[in-house]
């Protein structure tokens, strides 16, 4: 492999180097569009525990969109917890009016409602601040390749190499 980088003119990696650059800015620039365009931090999440099943399973891709701010119960959101950065899929049982909409999840596989996940002194969600998303459509266990390389974290390193040597060692 090294020996194929070493044949390689200085014009030409370089140009394999900036098409390498140009597949990951493009990359970037799409999720920034699909935030734009779905008004949410984080357009698209992966399920990465049972607490929903039987609705998701364990590594299925959610699409979320975050442009209406009413939401129902039994709709199914996706927030952050303060403190914490991982984000919650979970289901909408009760609403709050009086102001700002306050909202009160638990998961389907769950015995009780999310107050013990919240926030120390949080007793509710605001839909304005918490909510990144509600869920409007999802891909079956295609998110399992991101639990792999969140649980495996040296099998993210690998692959990212070879991506890159594979795009430094293609020919046009």
């Amino acid at each position: 492999m090294l020996s194929a980088l070493n044949t390689l003119q200085p014009r030409q990696l370089l140009t394999q180097v900036l098409n390498f650059a140009l597949v990951l800015s493009t990359a970037f620039m799409l999720w920034k569009g699909l935030s734009v365009a779905t008004d949410s931090p984080s357009p698209i999440v992966v399920v990465l525990s049972g607490s929903m099943e039987p609705a998701f399973q364990r590594g299925d891709l959610l699409f979320l969109w975050n442009r209406g701010q009413d939401t129902r119960i039994g709709e199914v959101v996706v927030y952050n917890v303060k403190g914490k950065d991982i984000p919650i899929v979970h289901r909408v049982v009760r609403r709050f009016g009086g102001g700002p909409l306050k909202l009160l999840t638990k998961g389907d596989n769950n015995p009780s409602d999310d107050t013990e996940l919240y926030a120390r002194g949080q007793d509710y969600l605001e839909r304005s601040k918490d909510i990144i998303g509600s869920v409007v459509g999802y891909i079956p266990f295609v998110g399992y390749v991101t639990i792999l390389l969140s649980e495996h974290p040296w099998l993210k390193t690998v692959l990212l190499g070879l991506m890159g040597v594979m795009v430094v060692l293609q020919r046009e």
